[in-house]
């Protein structure tokens, strides 16, 4: 559904935003924990509201014909409200990133320097489908002292618009202001264009959704931005493999949640093992996911020719792209020119091969015997995650509580001037 918010709204939004950051930047942390505590409380409060509302997205995405695999991602379920209010008490657990010093030291002339913590201020999200990214993104916000300008998509405009409800409720009764959370809730790709030249009220701003919205996001703002990744990750078997470990791996990375961008997109698999290897996975996979493959590929198993396209193509489906490599170099280089640079994985019992894969696979995360599934901001432990960055600046893999600080130099003196 797309608004009539006027575009001076999205202005006076990220103007409240702006105020209440200077306000939060100061917030100790038992007022952040006990807002989150709070608001966790105001969803589950809330849940039937909020799967009530999300019902109507899902039958709005049913109507349009929407993928499975994407209609999953936009799906709130009792057991994914709970989830994301245990993410809220990981983040309550977490350590305050805020105003905590990694380097402190005198120089010549006494003055004491210390390099201190401090919010980036305000942050924006502009993302598709999957409303747990609402509850996500303000709880690392707002425990990292940032406030949250959220322009989710048209497909999830009624759940979104429920969770900020539900949120905005639970802070009304902590000591921190509701302000620090503003939804846009005109879905037009005009309100994005007005975000990305926010410079003035948005610190940054961050892109998470497929390819064309990250490129349109990149090429258009004048706010920095970070970029979160398209998922076309990879799954190499090498000779060496353990063939039972390496069939469950495939199927967990492909199918496990096919919609997600750490899902495996392509498996690459060393020639001396594919005769062997091809059949297991083709019949473990059951007949569930289309395999496209390349002619050494298709030799062994039945599978759709796979075209130039398929190799670099993130599905977001039930469908896998397969090639046989002479070996681990030549897979290495297989994903050093079509992959996206954010999860990929070798299974492998030789050393040398997963070093060598290790440190020259140019990725976010890079697995040995494991499936791409774990690059998840709540699996290694941060809650949940703002995105998966795949730039090479200070926010890399899942962005946490710290991805979301930046620094400030402290210097104390007692009359120093620079001659």
């Amino acid at each position: 559904m797309k608004g009539s918010i006027s575009m001076s709204e999205i202005v006076n939004k990220a103007q409240l935003l702006k105020k209440a950051s200077l306000k939060l930047s100061e917030a100790s942390t038992k007022d952040k924990n006990d807002a989150l505590k709070l608001v966790g409380e105001s969803l589950i409060a809330n849940k039937e509201l909020i799967l009530k509302e999300n019902e109507k997205d899902i039958e709005q995405a049913i109507a349009s014909q929407m993928k499975e695999s994407l209609i999953d991602r936009l799906r709130l379920t009792e057991k994914r409200i709970q989830e994301m209010v245990e993410g809220i008490k990981t983040i309550i657990e977490l350590k305050d990133p805020i105003w905590k010093s990694s380097e402190i030291w005198t120089i010549e002339n006494g003055l004491n320097i210390s390099k201190m913590t401090v919010p980036l201020g305000v942050v924006g999200i502009i993302y598709e489908s999957r409303p747990n990214v609402t509850v996500d993104a303000f709880s690392l916000t707002l425990k990292s002292g940032n406030c949250i300008l959220l322009r989710g998509s048209s497909s999830a405009i009624h759940s979104n618009k429920a969770l900020v409800a539900a949120i905005k409720e639970g802070l009304r009764k902590s000591n921190i202001s509701e302000d620090v959370i503003q939804l846009i809730e005109n879905t037009s790709r005009e309100s994005v264009m007005e975000m990305l030249k926010l410079n003035e009220y948005i610190d940054v701003i961050i892109p998470r959704g497929g390819n064309s919205l990250i490129q349109l996001v990149v090429q258009n703002a004048t706010v920095p931005t970070i970029e979160t990744g398209v998922g076309n990750c990879h799954v190499y078997i090498d000779k060496s493999a353990k063939l039972e470990d390496a069939v469950k791996i495939v199927v967990n990375a492909k199918t496990q949640r096919p919609g997600v961008c750490n899902a495996c997109e392509t498996v690459l698999v060393h020639e001396d093992i594919a005769n062997t290897f091809l059949p297991m996975m083709k019949d473990a996979l059951k007949g569930i996911v289309e395999l496209r493959g390349c002619d050494k590929t298709r030799e062994v198993i039945d599978s759709v020719p796979a075209v130039e396209e398929d190799w670099a193509e993130e599905y977001l489906d039930y469908i896998l792209a397969v090639k046989v490599v002479k070996d681990v170099d030549e897979a290495i280089e297989h994903i050093g020119k079509y992959g996206t640079m954010h999860s990929e994985s070798i299974v492998t019992e030789d050393y040398s091969n997963a070093e060598k894969f290790l440190r020259k696979i140019d990725a976010a995360a890079v697995y040995v015997n494991a499936s791409t599934r774990f690059t998840d901001g709540s699996v290694f432990g941060f809650g949940c995650e703002m995105g998966i960055s795949t730039q090479k600046m200070h926010a890399r893999g899942p962005m946490g509580l710290n991805e979301l600080v930046t620094i400030k130099y402290i210097i104390r003196g007692n009359g120093q001037i620079r001659e």
